[in-house]
């Protein structure tokens, strides 16, 4: 929901005329969308989220914020879903909601879960670059 509202905030922004920032690239997560930016080398975050969560519920605003920062343009964020998702939560080696990981290209570079600090997570974050 919240990048719904970023996405039509920038199209109502670009229609304006109003220069818009580049920003990270939130997509759903397939094995096959992770292994194509994996490949091209991008900076990627996964995100494993659960919609009843408090402590993904605290990432997101985090997580649109970082990815509205020109550092973080290039970078692509993948949404696991951990109640529909469970063959990726295999594959990724993640047992919890609220896991965020980082990849540079096709290498894992961090990995945390629970944490809610902004600077904590931007740490992370950086990391994939």
């Amino acid at each position: 929901m919240m990048i719904r509202r970023s996405l039509l905030a920038l199209g109502a922004m670009a229609t304006l005329g109003i220069p818009v920032a580049q920003a990270a690239d939130f997509v759903p997560y397939t094995p096959e969308a992770l292994a194509a930016a994996q490949k091209a080398g991008k900076p990627i975050l996964v995100e494993i989220s659960a919609p009843w969560c408090p402590i993904c519920k605290t990432q997101k605003p985090i997580l649109s914020k970082l990815g509205m920062d020109p550092r973080f343009k290039d970078l692509q964020v993948f949404d696991v879903d951990f109640d529909s998702q469970k063959p990726a939560l295999k594959t990724l080696n993640a047992r919890m909601q609220s896991t965020l990981i980082a990849f540079k290209g096709e290498k894992e570079v961090g990995r945390s879960i629970g944490e809610t600090q902004p600077e904590w997570i931007e740490g992370l974050v950086e990391k994939a670059l």
